[in-house]
């Protein structure tokens, strides 16, 4: 956590492969390291602890270090998010603070499967109603952090029934359908998104929204702001 978190530093929780062998290209893949580190709910003071608590959000930190499982790039176990109040799916936002990450999102029926890739600086928006896993196709740790509700839960069951997320991102960057969505379409390539009206924008960090609640209330209230997520899902989107 050196380098890039200024406050108390809790002991992580770690992914062990255990835990992933069944949402591994190769379930038979074993490991003597853990996978990746989750830091959760962080806050660098007391009174930003106070205000992210009322507001009902988290910041957490996920570290993936750089190596490849049998052949295929570590990767988060992949989970959809529950619904809020309102009956709408909880969003959720990335940021990379050091490395690149591969982030790719699915619906819950897989009928859209979109991948974005992110650099130091990037913010990467999770619609409502799309699942995700983070990839580390690089040389060196994948350092992020994010902003979510923390009303919400992540739901890893459908990723576990299903050996994974539609595509398994390979040593090279190859990416292999799993054979357990076979109406999957090809994967879709998107940009990282900003939104400048919620001060969502690449040089400004992620912990630097707290004390802005309007920045921040999309988060719990995703219904109030639907039009912030269409570039995510629709006009940004690239075919490569």
């Amino acid at each position: 956590m050196n380098g890039y978190w200024e406050g108390p530093k809790p002991e992580p929780q770690a992914r062990t492969i255990e835990e992933m062998q069944e949402v591994l290209a190769d379930p038979g893949c074993t490991s003597e390291q853990p996978l990746y580190f989750m830091y959760r709910d962080l806050a660098r003071n007391e009174s930003d602890r106070e205000w992210l608590r009322q507001h009902h959000v988290r910041y957490d930190i996920t570290v993936i270090p750089a190596r490849t499982l049998c052949g295929e790039y570590v990767k988060t176990k992949g989970h959809y998010h529950t619904e809020n109040p309102a009956g709408e799916l909880y969003p959720e936002i990335y940021e990379v603070l050091e490395g690149t990450g591969h982030y790719l999102l699915q619906t819950r029926n897989a009928d859209d499967v979109v991948m974005i890739e992110g650099t130091a600086g990037d913010k990467i928006l999770i619609p409502p109603g799309y699942g995700h896993v983070t990839i580390n196709p690089g040389r060196e740790d994948l350092v992020m952090a994010n902003l979510v509700s923390s009303e919400f839960s992540s739901n890893y069951g459908p990723y576990a029934d299903l050996r994974g997320a539609a595509y398994y991102e390979m040593e090279g960057g190859a990416l292999v359908k799993n054979p357990h969505y076979p109406g999957a379409p090809p994967v879709r390539y998107c940009n990282p998104v900003e939104v400048p009206e919620l001060g969502i924008e690449k040089e400004v960090g992620l912990y630097d929204l707290i004390g802005r609640p309007r920045s921040v209330a999309f988060l719990n209230h995703p219904e109030q702001f639907m039009e912030i997520f269409a570039d995510v899902t629709g006009g940004c989107l690239v075919m490569r």
